[in-house]
């Protein structure tokens, strides 16, 4: 369904300016594999990260957690009703026009974020897949209609690329997260941890820890193989650019493990020499990638059972 609003100015050479620089700054995996995009699909995937960065920082800015409860509800009503004052918003509403991008899809994400300004404390591996769904498994719905798939199939599959991407953050940032007050690491893993206790944790929990962390690395594999497998529904120039930022992102998780899982001694990143070596290494891999090609494989229904109330997510 259409959004019938009049695209708005943000969508100018200034503007696109402005959010390749936000990309470049606070999304540096997404900006080295944009390269790979042609200029319509950039533009576009460039816009609807400055969106998401929005959202992002609307909660994480805000002078208080009430403020920023308030302005994450505002946006809610501004991206329904489909007037807002806000450049950005405005340029996003042009976009999920443009590319035909359900609202709700974008409110779900408002609402995972806006989950984070409440107590979190994740209890089980379910609920944390829901959570990845709501702010990474949406990105990568909206992002199927940025690349112009328009196939039903291929949001499975674009759903569990989100949700692996985002387990290897959750992975990478414990502590970075705890300072935060949040702990996103599953109860039913770590046990009833508060999260100061993550930030530097004492000897007599840490192996659990590393361990809880290795499980949900191994999780996030199954969500990159399943997402990887439904590359060939994307155009074939973006499909590299996919592919690549899927390696990317599993490649921190690599680096996490053999760091031994140990996130309080030092946040896994990849180098620009990494980076380099493992894009080289990936574009010539690929006539070899069987997924790359075509689907070999039928969705998992057993990765979508915690999101079984979710939309997009065919689960059974």
């Amino acid at each position: 369904m259409q959004n019938n609003i009049t695209p708005s100015p943000e969508s100018s050479s200034d503007s696109l300016a402005g959010a390749n620089q936000v990309l470049f700054e606070k999304g540096k995996t997404f900006y080295w594999a944009s390269y790979l995009l042609n200029k319509r699909h950039a533009q576009r995937a460039t816009r609807l990260y400055r969106f998401c960065r929005y959202v992002d920082d609307l909660a994480d800015e805000a002078i208080n957690t009430q403020l920023a409860q308030q302005a994450l509800e505002a946006l809610i009503v501004e991206i329904r009703t489909g007037d807002s004052q806000h450049p950005i918003v405005l340029d996003a509403l042009a976009l999920f026009n443009e590319c035909d991008i359900e609202k709700d899809i974008a409110i779900e994400l408002i609402n995972g974020v806006y989950s984070d300004l409440q107590q979190v404390r994740i209890d089980t591996i379910d609920q944390l897949l829901q959570y990845c769904y709501q702010v990474a498994g949406t990105v990568g719905l909206m992002m199927c209609k940025v690349l112009d798939i328009n196939d039903a199939s291929a949001y499975p599959y674009a759903i569990d690329l989100g949700i692996a991407m985002q387990l290897t953050n959750i992975c990478r940032d414990v502590g970075d997260d705890a300072q935060l007050d949040r702990r996103y690491l599953p109860k039913d893993l770590v046990g009833d941890v508060e999260p100061e206790a993550l930030i530097l944790p004492v000897t007599a929990i840490r192996k659990n820890l590393t361990l809880s962390v290795a499980t949900l690395l191994k999780l996030a594999d199954e969500y990159y193989l399943s997402g990887n497998a439904g590359l060939s529904f994307i155009p074939l120039r973006a499909r590299t650019a996919i592919l690549l930022a899927s390696r990317l992102y599993q490649a921190i998780g690599r680096k996490q493990e053999k760091q031994n899982c140990q996130y309080w001694l030092t946040r896994a990143m990849l180098s620009k020499g990494e980076k380099a070596i493992l894009s080289i290494q990936t574009l010539i891999k690929l006539m070899a990638n069987v997924q790359f090609w075509r689907v070999v494989q039928s969705h998992q229904a057993k990765l979508h059972q915690a999101l079984a109330k979710l939309p997009y997510t065919h689960a059974k």
